[in-house]
């Protein structure tokens, strides 16, 4: 079969180079994120919470990191899933903040402040969820 038939997610050396190019971004967003933290909505409790959030984040995806550098495919999919999930850290605080702010009637830094911790949460559960759910459903 000729290789441009080949599906480009097989191919070893683009899956590495879009895992660098994953990694750097990964970096990239956490050193500036952190740079901007302190002039969060919500003051320094939300400020507490982003660099929770990058510090998480970078963790999570070195872990994955680590795990393929040591030829570990299950466990580095699974990182990758978790590290994957806080891609989606802005939409989700935006969806709560929204939330608690126009349908719950909190004041808007109070709610912005509650979204973010409530993310952290939520982006650490549900990658688990869908572990749990995986394993049910695979064969014994």
């Amino acid at each position: 079969m000729p290789s441009f038939f080949r599906s480009t997610w097989a191919d070893p050396l683009f899956h590495r180079i879009n895992g660098y190019v994953y990694v750097s971004s990964v970096f990239l967003v956490v050193l500036t994120s952190g740079y901007m933290a302190p002039y969060a909505t919500g003051g320094k409790i939300s400020s507490m919470g982003f660099n929770l959030l990058n510090m998480l984040w970078l963790f999570i995806t070195a872990v994955a990191l680590i795990h393929i550098f040591k030829k570990r495919i299950p466990q580095n999919r699974r990182w990758m899933i978790r590290s994957y999930v806080f891609c989606y850290t802005n939409m989700l605080i935006r969806l709560l903040s929204f939330a608690f702010n126009r349908i719950g009637g909190i004041d808007y830094a109070m709610s912005y402040m509650i979204s973010v911790y409530a993310s952290i949460a939520a982006l650490l559960a549900v990658p688990e969820v869908l572990f749990r759910f995986e394993k049910r459903r695979s064969p014994a």
